[in-house]
Order: C-alpha cells, then sequence, then structure tokens
C-alpha cells in the first residue's frame, strides 16, 4: 500500500490492483476505522475522508496499513439483468480492436455475469467486472461532448451503463431503456457495489429500445409550489432569479455507494450565519444566489437575511418607497415589500434564509441542489412561490454578523492555501514551482462544479500514462491533458480521471467558493508533498 496525502481532512490509499483494493474496502467497511467519515472506492485506490478533530492521518495509516488483503466482498444475492440493444457506434472499431466479429463481441458480453466493484462519476454510473477477460479496450482518444443516457460502454476491463446524457470517452456498444438513476426509488442507483449485473442481447424483444433511443434523466424535484389550503400563508414570490438561484444547505453527506457527491452552499460560513441572524438551524435550506438580479416579494409578514457576497440591497414597499437593507442582519419585510440584490462588488455569492425555513422536499436527505448530477430541487424560475416551512420558536439574533473581510475581487489576486499532493509527483519540479509562481485567471466556463483556470504557461508532466479514475475531494486542483488547472467546486463528480496536483486548504474553500469569473489567483503552498508514514505506537 501507499499513502498519499490529500487535505488536511482526507487522504488516498493506493493498491496494486482491483483485487486489493474491493478487499482493503471490505475490511474498512466490516470494521471501521475511528474518524473515517466517507470511502470512495476507484479502481486501485480508496480516497478516505475523515474527521480531523477526531483523529490523524498517520494514525488512520497505521490502522490500514495493518488490515490484511484477503477478505473479499460478499457474493450478493441480487441480480439485475439489463436488457441491449446492441447498435452502438463504437461496436464496428472494438469488434476491430479485439479481432473478433461484431457477433462476438455482443455474444461474449452478453455471456458472463458481472458485479458492481465500485461507483462514481454521475450518480447510478457503476463500474462492473468480472467479464470476459477478452475485454480491456481503450477510452477514445476523443471524449464525446455528450454521451447519451442508456449507453452501454467499455473501457480498460470496465464495462457501464451512463446513467444520464454527460460527456464521456468509453467505447459505446448498445444502449439500454432500463433506468439506473430513478429518485422514485428507494435506492435511486439501480447498480449498488455488490451486486450481480447480466447483459441481455434485447434485439429479438418486439419491446426493446429502438435504435439511438435517448432516456430523459430523472427530473430534479421542484421547489414548493402554492397549496390550494394555504395560499394566504406567508411566502416569498420570486420575481427574477438572476444568473442561477438554487437551493443550498450544508450538503448530502454519506451518499458516495450511489455516486453522489455531497454537493452544498458553496461557502458554509456563509449559508450558516443566514440562518443564525433569523433564529433557524444553521444546516436548514437558503437561497443561494449567483451575482445580482434576485428579486423577491413577500407575501404578508417575512423575516429574512442576507449573506455572503459584497452586495447592495434594496427594499421597496407596495406603495413604491425605497430604501438600502444592510446586509448580515435581520430583515422584516411586510406585505408586499420586494427585497432585491445587486450586483456584488467583492464576492460571487450571496444567501438568503428566511425566518422558519424554506419549505422544499429533500432529495436523499438534503436540501442541495446539485446541478452537474441533476440531484436535488430545481433552479428558482419567476414565478415560483416559496412558502415558510413552520413558524419559527428560535429568536432572532438581534446583532449584525460581522462579514468576511476578505472577499475576492477583481482588483486583487486572490491567495489561496494549497496542500499538494496526491499526485503531485507525475508532475515536472518546473510545473510544481509554476502552480505557486504565476497567476492563474478563472474563465467564464466556471460554475458550481468548478474554477476552470488559464495560465501564461501550462502544467507539464513527467507520468503521461493514463490515470485509472480514482476519488477526487472538494477543492481538488485536476490536471487535464492541457495543462490549465481545474478547482472542483461543490458540485464536482466522485472519481476523476486527470492527477490532482495539489489540493485547497480547508480553511480556504469557502473563500473559493465566492471567487468571481475574472479574478486572478496565486497559489501558496502550505504543505509539502511525501508519502505519509504510520503513527509510531505511543
Amino acid at each position: 500500500m501507499r499513502f498519499l496525502p490529500v487535505n488536511r481532512n482526507a487522504l488516498l490509499v493506493e493498491l496494486a490492483n482491483l483485487d486489493d483494493t474491493l478487499a482493503l474496502l471490505a475490511s474498512l467497511q466490516k470494521t471501521p476505522v475511528h474518524g473515517v467519515e466517507e470511502l470512495v472506492p476507484a479502481a486501485r485506490t480508496i480516497l478516505v475522508q475523515f474527521r480531523a478533530s477526531a483523529t490523524s492521518a498517520p494514525q488512520i495509516v497505521r490502522e490500514i496499513a495493518s488490515r490484511r488483503l484477503d477478505a473479499r466482498t460478499e457474493r450478493s444475492d441480487v441480480l439485475v439483468e439489463i436488457p441491449v440493444r446492441y447498435n452502438g457506434e463504437d461496436l464496428a472499431d472494438v469488434a476491430r480492436l479485439l479481432d473478433i466479429s461484431e457477433e462476438e463481441v455482443i455474444r461474449r458480453h452478453t455471456g458472463s455475469e458481472y458485479t458492481v466493484a465500485f461507483t462514481g462519476f454521475a450518480p447510478g454510473f457503476g463500474y462492473l467486472v468480472g467479464g470476459d477477460p477478452i475485454f480491456n479496450v481503450p477510452r477514445r482518444s476523443s471524449p464525446r461532448t455528450r454521451v447519451p443516457a442508456g449507453s452501454v460502454a467499455l473501457a480498460g476491463n470496465f464495462s457501464a451503463v451512463y446513467p444520464q446524457a454527460s460527456p464521456g470517452g468509453w467505447q459505446l456498444i448498445g444502449v439500454t431503456e432500463t433506468p439506473m438513476w430513478d429518485l422514485s426509488r428507494e435506492l435511486p442507483a439501480l447498480l449498488q457495489p455488490g451486486y450481480r449485473v447480466r447483459f441481455v442481447d434485447a434485439s429479438a424483444l418486439p419491446a426493446a429500445a429502438s435504435a439511438g433511443a435517448d432516456i430523459p434523466a430523472t427530473p430534479a424535484a421542484t421547489p414548493a409550489e402554492v397549496q390550494p389550503h394555504d395560499d394566504n400563508g406567508a411566502a416569498l414570490l420570486v420575481r427574477a432569479t438572476g444568473l442561477l438561484t438554487v437551493f443550498q444547505d450544508t450538503g448530502r453527506h454519506g451518499q458516495a455507494g450511489q455516486g453522489v457527491s455531497a454537493s452544498g452552499a458553496m461557502d458554509q460560513a456563509a449559508l450558516k450565519a443566514a440562518n443564525r441572524l433569523v433564529g433557524n438551524a444553521s444546516h436548514v435550506a437558503a437561497l443561494e444566489t449567483v451575482g445580482g438580479g434576485l428579486q423577491l416579494r413577500s407575501r404578508g409578514d417575512t423575516v429574512v437575511a442576507v449573506t455572503g457576497a459584497d452586495a447592495p440591497l434594496t427594499i421597496t414597499t407596495a406603495q413604491g418607497q425605497r430604501w438600502n437593507a444592510p446586509r448580515h442582519a435581520p430583515l422584516a419585510l411586510a406585505d408586499g415589500d420586494t427585497l432585491a440584490i445587486g450586483q456584488p462588488v467583492a464576492g460571487a455569492r450571496c444567501y438568503v434564509a428566511l425566518r422558519g425555513g424554506f419549505r422544499v422536499a429533500p432529495v436523499l436527505g438534503s436540501c442541495a441542489t446539485d446541478t452537474l448530477a441533476h440531484v436535488g430541487p430545481a433552479a428558482l424560475k419567476p414565478g415560483d412561490v416559496l412558502h415558510v416551512q413552520s413558524q419559527a420558536t428560535g429568536h432572532i439574533v438581534a446583532n449584525a454578523e460581522l462579514p468576511a473581510d476578505d472577499l475576492p475581487t477583481l482588483q486583487a489576486d486572490v491567495v489561496l492555501d494549497v496542500e499538494l499532493g496526491p499526485r503531485t509527483d507525475w508532475f515536472t519540479a518546473e510545473a510544481v514551482e509554476l502552480l505557486a509562481g504565476q497567476r492563474w485567471q478563472v474563465t467564464p466556463q466556471s460554475n458550481r462544479v468548478g474554477l476552470r483556470l488559464a495560465g501564461d504557461v501550462p502544467l507539464s508532466r513527467t507520468v503521461t500514462a493514463e490515470l485509472p479514475s480514482e476519488g477526487t475531494p472538494l477543492g481538488a486542483l485536476q490536471v487535464p491533458a492541457n495543462g490549465q488547472p481545474v478547482l472542483f467546486l461543490a458540485d464536482h463528480p466522485l472519481t476523476g480521471g486527470y492527477p490532482v496536483i495539489a489540493c485547497i486548504a480547508p480553511h480556504h474553500l469557502d473563500r473559493a467558493g465566492q471567487i468571481p469569473v475574472g479574478a486572478w489567483l496565486r497559489f501558496n503552498v502550505i504543505q509539502s508533498f511525501a508519502d505519509i508514514a504510520p503513527a509510531t505506537q505511543s
């Protein structure tokens, strides 16, 4: 085993092969390590996320290093049969690569039983192993920008089904109508780790999918709608949404087994502050809005608070009177008052909390909107009515909380502390120096998934081999083939196929979530790269 640093709250265990990875995973699941909160297995690694207040990386390494790798996940009684129409765009190419006929590809793909080794990339995306050993095919040299949902695909020794339309570089050999992800099921992901899977040739079945059919992704839940019995209840009416306004809370934790990342507010401190100001528990869902433009009209008397970015706030009464309102303070809105958020002068995202909370249905235990995975409430639209969840029983905090005093701006370089790892040694020494030595600009392609950065000199690698997908944490600086880093934010995928040169220190994650497009970044290395050694026994 090799133990690689990630950040203060995570480490990466690298193993020799998939069998060892699954054996260690089985051991860690059977006998958990104290303080470990989440495990993200992949082809040859396990990302171990832990609570730094309860343990340390060296202590976890000592515990894991002592584990035997002879345990195996028990064979599941669940067998999932997936009918497939074998008409994929890459079927002929796969046949040529394997030097067999297309008919033989189909016969071999349907002639073996598979096991779900792990999940990742997208909700419901299961990595299947155990098929015919002939299947070992490379990814496409040029990934597609859109792979239809339901596509049955091959990459390396894995088979998989794309749960929703997304970019992808796997070889497509067929399509199925069987949904991999359905929020109406008790377990939305059809394929769970350990399940057995068999593919069935559906070409002779009259109910088989039509060629090339695209399966719509499971729709996201919608915000609370007006209910007939409470038409006169207190609520906020959405008059305008700005660039994007979504519900966010502290996140959807503990769903890695279904391929779902935590998501949640980009600036957790601002979310919690807004809730405290109106007397809510700090984890309650609030609105997260990007830039300016959000307008909310109060129906009945309501109390709100706005935190986060430094944006001007105005309140306009039903009679047309208008005045400026303070940030980071409880605001009492009378019936007909309209709250408007202007363009921020510092920071990027504001948070609006409502006393009593918003009535919005949680999805997988959270009201967070994951814009990549399409899990959680839909983004707001004009005309939505946002009802108060309940009569508040807490007390409004009378004194305004102090806002962050170092919000990112376009006028000054934004400095973020970083910890090197887990794949720093895949890069040249010059690239590691460049990471901290040059400025990086946030490009317009940035969003809640990540900040795409552009620097004058791209980062070069010493290891150019393809990296098997592995777990990626919040704040990871992943470097694709073009050498321009991507800073993973709240809606990043659980796993990624490009090396991570460094990770943002946890104490700067909220700051990273407030960086506007066009800002310039500098990285300050606070932790060098080295394998983690076990703690010595006291």
